[in-house]
């Protein structure tokens, strides 16, 4: 196994302090590019986006059928591709910003929106952890949320990655035959998040930068013959860190590190066996940024990641919202034939198993803010109306309160986390899509009277001839005072049982196994909450049977 490691912490300050905005200077070792500085990356770069950022590709004309096209050929269709060698290749745009992307008409990223998935999606803050690159990578490269894995900042202080590693070091256990590859401009990437069972890690030396990380993953993915390949690249979170994302300079590091990723593509179309091979090729980021600049904090705009998926798996132009960013390792693990072992504890799932529920049908029917301020006019995220076969009990409800919470509510992460930062509900990462919450502290917002007190009803569900029915639903729940969660079984419309309660703070899958009583055809579940400008439960993907 070949390691590269460089490392790009200034000793001067304190590492709480630090982010990888500017890499330290480093002498360059014989495999090197000398004389690098940023000012010549982006010259470079510009260049290059004079030149076309798809002149490269121009001898590949005749079986690219247009510019947006995946790298793997569509053509042939997902019966041939799955008869063609699966490879990966992971891509993360350090610091970018999906929208700014997309405004920065940025070629190559567009070709491959145009050709794939495009799913936006949102992380946590602290006290999970903060917006910065030592939990977003661990968690893109592992599969589970910073509470699993244990990365909080960029220190790595007692990370879990014995029982959580990294996607490249699972494809090394699952098949050594298998080649792995990666190259970041930020060294603790491939010094630290991937282990030493992959094959070729590489640190790129500061003096090389971008330039350097893209020119070493060009060479391996046009000589090599690797099966899963990680590259990081850094120049975008070193724009935002310096003009902010709102700036032009923002805007030109995407063009910049757009004609990177072309190159990226080119070697990929360029490889003698490419018609034989079935290429995923994901494009993702670790964090955001504020308009102003920096990350780490909780605003929606540092919150903000992405994916970008394209392969014969991912039909073109799709988009989704159920996408979370622990789904790209299992993702990648799939498509090379890995299938994950539930001992493993992935909050991930494959991209292309997601299963929309019931919630998620409400999306087309969400609206924007009634009596909440804080959240903007223009964000549509919730309704109180119930999807098909669901519905409300609220005969025991109080009066009053803030409309949006008048009961459960269907909403998004971003109109409920909008409602009132730095309240835990950005720990609610677990949830997709449209959820189901009950939120007595912000419907105590506005005068009322009486106390919360809601059901959430499910369909009737058939059990007829089994002596068991497993339930699962993820749940998200913030206790406080005398408030209650209880989940209760009715069977064949009977009195309600409680089969489950909440007294603690719970983040994650539930799963009960119940004994169907003599005779019982049908159940139904019923998600009872109450308090008093307490906290929340949350409630989201429930499946029976």
């Amino acid at each position: 196994m070949t390691t590269h490691q460089e490392d790009d912490v200034d000793p001067r300050i304190p590492a709480a302090q630090q982010t990888h905005a500017t890499p330290q200077s480093t002498t360059a070792r014989p495999d090197a590019t000398p004389g690098l500085s940023r000012r010549g990356l982006l010259l470079g770069a510009a260049a290059a986006l004079a030149a076309g950022p798809l002149a490269a590709t121009a001898a590949h004309a005749a079986t690219a059928t247009t510019p947006a096209t995946a790298p793997a050929t569509r053509a042939a269709g997902a019966t041939a591709a799955a008869a063609r060698t699966p490879k990966v290749l992971v891509i993360g745009l350090d610091g970018a910003m999906l929208t700014r992307i997309k405004d920065s008409g940025a070629p190559n990223l567009a070709a491959l929106m145009a050709g794939g998935l495009t799913a936006a999606s949102s992380l946590y803050t602290s006290p999970m952890a903060g917006t910065s690159s030592g939990p977003g990578w661990s968690t893109i490269a592992t599969g589970v949320w910073p509470d699993k894995h244990n990365v909080r900042d960029n220190n790595f202080t007692a990370p879990a990655f014995a029982a959580y590693p990294d996607f490249l070091t699972r494809v090394e256990t699952a098949n050594p035959a298998l080649s792995t590859y990666v190259v970041a401009s930020w060294a603790p990437i491939a010094d630290t998040i991937c282990s030493g069972r992959v094959d070729t890690r590489v640190a790129t030396p500061s003096a090389e930068y971008d330039t350097g990380t893209t020119a070493r993953a060009v060479a391996r993915l046009r000589d090599g013959n690797p099966d899963a390949v990680f590259v990081q690249l850094d120049n975008v979170d070193h724009a935002g860190h310096s003009s902010g994302s709102a700036s032009q300079a923002y805007l030109d590091a995407i063009r910049g590190v757009d004609a990177q990723v072309g190159q990226l593509l080119t070697a990929v179309r360029g490889r003698a066996g490419y018609v034989q091979e079935d290429w995923l090729v994901m494009v993702t980021a670790d964090h955001g940024h504020t308009p102003a600049g920096g990350h780490g904090g909780s605003t929606w705009e540092e919150r903000q990641t992405f994916l970008i998926a394209n392969g014969s798996a991912f039909p073109a132009g799709s988009v989704r919202f159920d996408v979370r960013m622990v789904d790209i390792a299992p993702t990648a693990l799939a498509h090379l034939g890995i299938t994950a072992d539930p001992a493993w504890g992935l909050d991930g799932t494959p991209v292309p198993a997601l299963v929309p529920d019931d919630f998620d049908a409400l999306r087309p029917q969400l609206t924007g803010r009634v009596d909440e301020t804080g959240i903007p006019a223009g964000v549509l995220g919730f309704t109180r109306t119930a999807p098909a076969g669901w519905s409300v009990d609220n005969s025991a409800m109080g009066t009053g309160g803030v409309t949006e919470w008048r009961g459960w509510s269907f909403t998004t992460d971003e109109f409920w986390t909008k409602a009132q930062r730095d309240q835990n509900r950005e720990l609610n990462v677990r949830s997709r899509n449209v959820f189901a919450v009950a939120d007595s502290d912000e419907w105590a917002d506005k005068t009322f009277q009486g106390n919360y007190d809601s059901t959430l009803v499910s369909p009737e569900y058939p059990v007829a001839g089994r002596s068991s029915v497993p339930v699962a639903f993820t749940t998200f729940y913030r206790p406080e005072g005398a408030q209650t969660a209880r989940v209760l079984a009715v069977w064949d419309g009977g009195t309600p049982v409680e089969v489950k309660s909440y007294t603690a703070d719970t983040n994650g899958r539930q799963r009960l196994d119940l004994a169907v009583p003599a005779g019982a055809s049908r159940l139904r579940l019923r998600f009872r909450y109450t308090g008093s400008n307490n906290w929340y439960w949350v409630v989201d993907n429930v499946r029976v049977g």
